[in-house]
């Protein structure tokens, strides 16, 4: 299993001592000339004592660490950590009668950096974002299938999109496990979605907003509700269900519209109550004044690297003080951003300079984050990606 051994620079451990699970290419002296892309390496400080276990990948964070200590890690290695994972869900009542979707393994957050797990009803999609997590991903779906046992009809692979750009050249998609093609309902707080893993975003859904959207329900019913980046029309459904006068959801994507309008009539829904446009939001919003109560802003990821830190804090301010500009008194916005190089501060001072440029009153309500199945390591707080706040426009 171990292909072979990293010395690092003296200096360097202070990081894996302190639980911290990535080391850097900076900090290593020496590699071993058997270890290859993807491979589990012993990493040593340069004294030569064992810290921990990983797996190796070129680049600047090379080795992800997924074992502190000296003890190799154990056969039942994979079993256990999604054991222990599940146990977590578990413990904060995922999954249960009134929702059957939610992940399971949150990278970092679980002791797996480079994994990602969700589970949609009976089948688990698997997203590797490392060299080697993509060469586990075989053992991976085995301890699935032991930890889940018949819970679990099957086990998607869905890393094309994700894995280094040497790996993912040599990369299909597909089933590991098992065969569901079709599009299967899930249960979300007892609202049903649709959820195609195969060709959607991400995993097939954004999971990461299930609790956002519950609080949504507390401010929706009589308004008028604008979802913005609504992908498969998640806040919509809520807002419909809480009773809201009118829902109009909002995307680029004509398969993202075509997907919200299928949810939408899943759970019972019709036109008189909710229309659907396939456009850019800020052309959208053109015009809007005062039309909207409730505006939900969710866009994706406008930053996925440190050097496009600034353009996406533009990007951001410029959003959010479009919508201030165009919500009636008193209306409310839930705002967010997925980009996890804006951290929470420099997110929180970019709407409000949003609402200095739209020349209004801003209060805040809430602030968000992701919930509990989307879990951050104290060692690792880089995890914490998802930031919202719900505003009150005077």
């Amino acid at each position: 299993m171990i292909a072979g051994k990293v010395v690092l620079k003296k200096g360097r451990e202070q990081s894996v001592l302190r639980k911290h699970p990535w080391i850097f290419s900076g900090g290593i002296h020496q590699l071993h000339s058997s270890i290859q892309e993807g491979d589990w390496v012993e990493v040593c400080d340069h004294k030569g004592a064992v810290l921990c276990y990983g797996h190796y990948q070129q680049g600047s964070i090379a080795i992800r660490v997924l074992s502190f200590g000296s003890e190799p890690p154990a056969e039942n290695f994979w079993t256990e950590k999604i054991s222990r994972a599940l146990a977590l869900r578990k413990s904060v009542g995922l999954p249960s009668d009134s929702t059957n979707a939610f992940r399971l393994i949150h990278g970092e957050g679980d002791g797996l950096p480079g994994l990602v797990v969700d589970i949609y009803n009976r089948v688990a999609v698997v997203q590797a974002h490392s060299s080697g997590m993509h060469k586990d991903s075989g053992r991976i779906a085995e301890a699935l299938k032991t930890v889940l046992g018949e819970q679990l009809a099957a086990v998607y692979y869905k890393s094309r999109a994700t894995l280094p750009d040497k790996v993912k050249a040599l990369q299909q998609d597909g089933f590991l496990f098992g065969e569901q093609k079709e599009a299967q309902p899930i249960l979300e707080n007892n609202n049903k979605f649709l959820v195609d893993f195969i060709e959607g975003q991400k995993t097939g859904f954004f999971l990461d907003q299930r609790e956002n959207r519950k609080l949504l329900g507390d401010f929706a019913k009589g308004k008028h509700v604008l979802n913005t980046f609504c992908y498969t029309g998640g806040f919509s459904v809520y807002a419909l269900k809480a009773g809201a006068a009118l829902v109009h959801s909002v995307d680029a994507s004509e398969k993202a519209i075509e997907l919200t309008r299928k949810n939408i009539t899943l759970n019972g829904f019709n036109a008189e109550q909710h229309a659907c446009t396939a456009t850019d939001t800020f052309e959208f919003l053109k015009g809007k004044e005062n039309q909207y109560d409730l505006i939900i802003l969710d866009p994706p990821a406008f930053a996925k690297h440190r050097d496009a830190r600034h353009q996406a804090v533009k990007g951001y301010q410029r959003l959010n003080a479009e919508a201030m500009k165009v919500i009636k008194s008193g209306g409310i916005i839930f705002t967010f951003s997925c980009s996890q190089v804006v951290d929470k501060q420099l997110f929180y001072d970019t709407v409000a300079s949003a609402a200095i440029q739209a020349g209004r009153e801003v209060k805040v309500l809430h602030i968000l984050s992701q919930p509990a199945d989307h879990p951050v390591s104290m060692s690792h707080p880089e995890g914490e990606y998802l930031k919202g706040l719900v505003l009150y426009v005077v």
